[in-house]
């Protein structure tokens, strides 16, 4: 019987060819003719008014931390339940981090809780669009208003997502808060093997976010004619990815409505075929609130407790189906564990323990996805 990876990249075609091109073009370090390309096509077709590729999400997380001035003592709200990344970028930079619980039905960002975890020291919110659906941001936006707080999404998963205010207006994700970072990474939706960008949403931190970026120097603004010599004018990293890179992520970016058209019918599937699971109580499926779309990012389950995903997860082995349960509740990680002094998040631990990841990339066959969901229907019935 055949493997059932958890993922698998999917290659459009032109990648190779794309990358000949910018070998043959001379120019393969950052901000190439393709990294151009991709630059262009993101401020084209989602708005944003700014966009730089990094190296990766974790990148952009960082480059976005030093942006906004993070110090030491300055407190980051945060979900719990996310990827290291998204603490790790304001750590580095000696914030504290205040974590905020998941929803009971969905893991975002509770954002009813926020408020209360504000302090004269919040300097930033960063809501993570887990699995690519979005968090409640006309709230976000409005407590970060109120306290004059930054918000920074972590769209990592949710590139071709969206949210509909309460103005009406359909808003691609990343395009909200200041700052946005988003994943190429080869388990996304548009991937790269590795890479990452960060969207500029307020054109304040345009100039300096290209400084940083560009090793603390006035580089591109050298080569674009504006400056004479450049030199290092502030704090900054090599963030740049190569234009090879960029080469790989442009060729996906030109079949982005068929690789989304393919993951939501991938999704479609997998939801019909396990809603009558749900209907009788026994695990839990996504839930998509009104104000969001569904990029099809991933599907999971919630099972009602951590032995029966362990068990799950053990028959869906023995059935050579590789699915993968997510993050451990960051304030419970052996780094930060004896350093979080805030509240019990009960919904992050749940999800911790109870949600499972299964099998999802553009190749997985219909075929595949009925054999997954009668194994588990099997486990479960």
């Amino acid at each position: 019987m055949n493997i059932i990876p958890f993922n698998k990249p999917y290659l459009t075609g032109k990648e190779g060819h794309y990358i000949y091109q910018a070998v043959l073009s001379g120019k393969i370090s950052g901000d190439g003719m393709f990294t151009s390309r991709c630059h262009k096509f993101f401020e084209s077709r989602f708005g944003f008014k700014k966009c730089l590729l990094t190296t990766s999400c974790t990148d952009a997380l960082e480059l976005a931390a030093l942006l906004i001035d993070i110090k030491p003592g300055d407190e980051v709200i945060m979900p719990s339940y996310t990827f290291v990344s998204t603490s790790n970028a304001f750590v580095l930079r000696g914030a504290k981090i205040i974590f905020c619980d998941s929803h009971k039905e969905q893991p975002n960002i509770n954002e009813g809780l926020i408020e209360p975890l504000i302090t004269e020291r919040t300097k930033a919110i960063v809501p993570v669009h887990y699995a690519g659906i979005a968090c409640n941001m006309d709230k976000i936006m409005d407590l970060a208003h109120k306290y004059n707080l930054y918000v920074i999404e972590d769209a990592a998963q949710a590139i071709d997502s969206y949210y509909t205010g309460k103005d009406g207006v359909k808003r691609p994700l990343g395009s909200i808060g200041h700052l946005a970072a988003f994943s190429f990474h080869e388990t996304k939706n548009i991937m790269s093997g590795e890479g990452g960008m960060l969207a500029i949403n307020d054109e304040k931190f345009i100039t300096r976010a290209e400084i940083i970026r560009e090793k603390g120097t006035n580089r591109s603004q050298f080569f674009r004619g504006e400056v004479d010599k450049y030199g290092w004018v502030e704090v900054g990293s090599s963030f740049l990815p190569s234009d090879i890179i960029a080469a790989f992520l442009f060729a996906q970016l030109e079949n982005i409505d068929d690789i989304q058209q393919k993951r939501k019918k991938i999704w479609d599937a997998y939801y019909k075929a396990l809603k009558p699971l749900q209907d009788k109580g026994l695990l839990q499926l996504p839930v998509i609130p009104p104000y969001a779309t569904n990029n099809s990012h991933m599907f999971y389950i919630v099972c009602k407790n951590l032995e029966e995903r362990t068990g799950l997860i053990a028959l869906l082995k023995q059935n050579n189906i590789n699915s993968v349960f997510h993050y451990l509740s960051l304030h419970k990680s052996p780094y930060y564990t004896s350093k979080y002094q805030g509240h019990e998040l009960p919904e992050s631990d749940r999800f911790t323990d109870c949600l499972l990841r299964l099998p999802f990339y553009y190749e997985l066959t219909e075929e595949d996805v009925t054999f997954i969901t009668n194994t588990i229907q099997n486990y479960f019935l």
